[in-house]
C-alpha cells in the first residue's frame, strides 16, 4: 500500500513537480529493496515475536488450561473434507505437545481451541482443530470447543467465561510468534494474563535481490502492528467493551 501511494503521487507530480516525482520515484525503489531484500520484514519481525523466540519454562497447577487459537482451514479437494490451515499446523503441535507436559506433570489438563468459521467454509475452525487434537492423541474429554469468535478480539472475549468456569490455575495461550503480542494485548484486556508458548516463528529471507516472500511476511507483520493501535486508540475513545481486572 505504501509503495503503491508512493508510486502513485509520483505519478501525480511528473508534470508539475518533477524533481518531488523523482525523489518520490527513488525513495520508492529503496523501499522495495529494503523490503524485499529482507531488512524492514526482520526489522518488524523482531518487535513482534523476539520475545517468543524461546520456550518459557513454568510449572503447572493442578487444573491447566491451554488456550489453542485458530489460523483458518481449508477445503481437501480429493476428500471435501475440512483441514487444518498450512499456519495452524505449528500451533496444534504446540498445543498437543504442551498437553502431554501438562499431563506428565501430573495435572488435570484441558485445550481449549478458540475460532469460528470466519472464511464461511461451513464448519468452526476450532472443530476442525479438535478433530486434529483427538487425531494426535489428546483425548476427546480433554478439549473445550469455542465456535463464534472471527477475530483475535473474539478469541479473548469468548474464551473468558469458558476459562471462568474451568478455573484453571495455570492458563497457556499457544499461537504464531507473529501473533502473539496482539494476543496477549487483548487477552489481558479480558482479565487473562496467560503463559505464552508459540507454535511458529515468521522470518525473512535474506537476499540480494527483492523477493515476494518478505513482501508477505512485511504486511503480516504490518497487519498486527495495525491491530495493536487500533486496540489503543478504541480504549481511548471508549469504544472496547469495559477492561476486566
Amino acid at each position: 500500500m505504501v509503495l503503491l501511494l508512493l508510486c502513485l503521487l509520483a505519478y501525480l507530480a511528473r508534470r508539475k513537480r518533477p524533481r518531488l516525482a523523482r525523489a518520490l520515484g527513488v525513495i520508492a525503489l529503496l523501499l522495495v529493496f529494503a523490503v524485499g531484500c529482507g531488512p524492514v520484514p526482520g526489522w518488524l519481525m523482531r518487535g513482534l515475536q523476539g520475545d517468543y523466540a524461546s520456550a518459557p519454562s513454568f510449572p503447572w497447577g493442578a487444573r491447566n488450561a491451554i488456550v489453542l487459537l485458530g489460523a483458518g482451514t481449508f477445503k481437501d479437494p480429493a476428500h471435501g473434507t475440512l483441514e487444518p490451515s498450512f499456519f495452524a499446523d505449528g500451533r496444534i503441535l504446540a498445543a498437543v505437545a504442551q498437553y502431554q507436559s501438562c499431563h506428565a506433570a501430573g495435572g488435570d489438563c484441558k485445550v481449549l481451541a478458540s475460532g469460528g468459521d470466519a472464511q464461511g467454509n461451513g464448519a468452526p475452525e476450532a472443530a476442525v482443530y479438535r478433530d486434529a487434537l483427538v487425531h494426535a492423541g489428546v483425548p476427546a474429554a480433554d478439549v473445550l470447543v469455542e465456535d463464534r469468535s472471527l477475530s483475535t478480539w473474539h478469541n479473548a472475549q469468548y474464551s473468558k467465561p469458558m476459562l471462568a468456569a474451568y478455573a484453571p490455575q495455570r492458563t497457556v495461550l499457544v499461537t504464531s510468534g507473529l501473533h502473539m503480542r496482539r494476543s496477549l494485548l487483548y487477552f489481558a484486556h479480558f482479565g487473562i494474563e496467560p503463559v505464552p508458548v508459540r507454535g511458529d516463528l515468521l522470518e525473512p529471507l535474506w537476499s540480494i535481490y527483492p523477493l515476494s516472500w518478505n513482501f508477505t511476511v512485511a504486511d503480516a507483520a504490518l497487519h498486527e502492528y495495525v491491530g495493536i493501535a487500533r486496540y489503543h486508540v478504541y480504549n481511548a475513545l471508549g469504544m472496547n467493551a469495559p477492561k476486566v481486572k
